[in-house]
């Protein structure tokens, strides 16, 4: 379009040029030239307009980064969830009887659950070691079910917890915000890996108890009967 306005121009300023003006006086005017400011000043001005709207695009993409690297305001989670697992901590070090430390598990171990008992020991040691594998028995059940309502009550909460970060997520303004949020739901899975972990352990444990004090009771018996023979000479045939 803009390469058919000088000629245009010319011709039409020529027109004009003829028809002398109402005064005696002429006024000299070069039509090619008037063309050619004209059309440079076009040009000019389409510049200056490429400018503004390059300008413009700039001012978006610096607030679509902006944007971007807005962070996640008043949603963290960390601390609950830390807390929560701190709870669960706390349960598993207070197990009673045999603690879930392995020095403590191996001393207590030793001493509560013998491989074998020397012959002629009393009646009275057995059953005090027997009730000492009972009581530790009844103790890991014990610890299993508060590890498991400590789960549940944390359970609870991380149904509120994970509404709210999934909400965070959906309505993050930009990839930071969204890429926090997605961290935190990472962590509370991680954390409900190691409440199960946690609850295993205790679940496992009471069990193994329970298992070695069976096992421990036929060794009580074994070593009963034993004393109860004495010299092989309980009897004696005539």
């Amino acid at each position: 379009m803009k390469r058919y306005l000088a000629p245009l121009l010319v011709a039409i300023l020529a027109t004009t040029a003829i028809i002398p003006p109402a005064q005696a006086q002429w006024t000299v005017f070069d039509p090619q030239n008037y063309a050619q400011n004209l059309l440079e000043a076009s040009r000019a001005l389409q510049q200056i307009n490429n400018q503004i709207q390059a300008l413009q695009n700039q001012a978006l993409m610096l607030q679509n980064m902006a944007s971007n690297l807005n962070p996640l305001k008043e949603v963290s989670q960390l601390s609950g969830m830390v807390t929560s697992l701190g709870q669960i901590t706390n349960l598993m070090n207070q197990a009673q009887g045999i603690a879930f430390n392995v020095n403590s598990t191996m001393a207590a171990w030793s001493k509560a659950y013998p491989t074998s008992y020397p012959a002629g020991t009393g009646s009275a040691t057995l059953t005090a070691d027997a009730q000492q594998r009972w009581q530790n028995s009844m103790s890991a059940f014990q610890d299993t079910l508060k590890v498991q309502a400590q789960v549940v009550q944390n359970v609870q909460a991380d149904t509120a917890t994970l509404t709210t970060l999934t909400n965070a997520s959906q309505n993050a303004t930009g990839n930071l915000a969204v890429s926090q949020a997605t961290n935190q739901l990472i962590a509370l899975s991680t954390k409900q890996q190691l409440q199960i972990q946690s609850l295993m352990a205790a679940q496992y444990r009471a069990t193994a108890l329970d298992q070695a004090r069976n096992a421990e009771s036929e060794q009580d018996g074994q070593t009963q009967f034993q004393t109860f023979l004495g010299a092989n000479n309980a009897y004696n045939p005539q």
